[in-house]
């Protein structure tokens, strides 16, 4: 028999499957020198001469008593440091790592888990290589996500970044388009406050329009969630967009009503 125990990775659940009866660790546990080797393992295939000896060490030495998020960047870290210092090169190898996309609204963080360090890469580190950072965090949401990531690039690039925002939210990748409403989402969990667009939502509200009749439910809770970070730091405005949406006749729209009545 399986032994399934549910835990909490960042602010969603991710269920671990124990295959061999061991007893299930904190989630902490596995973005250590375990998480560093897995990702040695990989670039090892693309960048030869990866000291994956001394990454994996480095991981190990510092990682103890590390929570989980300072886990993530202490590995990010460690890969700035043993990657290429040409950060287009560096992210050329990492692209290279990712592997199949996940086509499922599940296993994020279950079986993509491992991505978390490179796009807290990016965001540290990607800042002044625009094109490059935003395939990479495109590439990443397709299997993890990249909803942290693309905060830093909103606040210094909001132009740009909004409008390839307004792209995924069209995309035929339903991750992508959560992408489009997760990253603007003023008061993400486990995130920096995005005040950019409190007093003015207009901009992340046109990126919700084009979201709101989604099939997809994944992408529906991300609008519904997004509508009740605004309806907080901006009632009357939000006011505005439910009333309008609480007259459309179309059952993904009512979810998304129903769902932000009910949080």
């Amino acid at each position: 028999m399986v032994n399934r125990s549910i835990v909490k990775l960042n602010y969603r659940e991710v269920i671990v499957k124990n295959l061999f009866m061991e007893t299930i660790t904190r989630p902490t546990d596995y973005f250590g020198d375990n998480l560093a080797r897995l990702l040695s393992d990989k670039i090892c295939t693309i960048f030869k001469s990866f000291n994956d000896r001394s990454f994996v060490q480095n991981v190990k030495d510092a990682c103890t008593d590390m929570m989980l998020a300072q886990r993530v960047e202490l590995v990010a870290d460690n890969l700035k440091t043993y990657l290429p210092n040409d950060f287009k090169e560096a992210v050329r190898i990492l692209n290279n790592i990712m592997g199949p996309e996940n086509k499922e609204e599940t296993g994020m963080f279950s079986n993509f888990y491992w991505l978390m360090p490179v796009g807290k890469f990016i965001e540290k580190y990607g800042l002044n290589n625009y094109a490059e950072s935003m395939y990479a965090i495109e590439e990443i949401t397709k299997r993890n996500t990249g909803e942290y990531a693309i905060r830093p690039f909103i606040r210094k690039y909001p132009k740009h970044t909004l409008k390839q925002i307004k792209k995924w939210a069209k995309s035929g990748n339903f991750h992508l388009r959560r992408l489009s409403s997760e990253g603007l989402r003023p008061k993400l969990p486990w995130a920096q406050k995005l005040d950019l667009f409190i007093d003015n939502p207009k901009p992340v509200f046109a990126i919700l329009e084009i979201l709101k009749s989604d099939k997809i439910k994944f992408v529906k809770k991300s609008v519904a969630n997004n509508l009740a970070d605004y309806i907080k730091v901006n009632p009357k405005l939000t006011y505005e967009l439910i009333n309008q949406w609480k007259n459309i006749d179309n059952e993904h729209t009512l979810w998304i009503m129903f769902y932000f009545c009910k949080n």
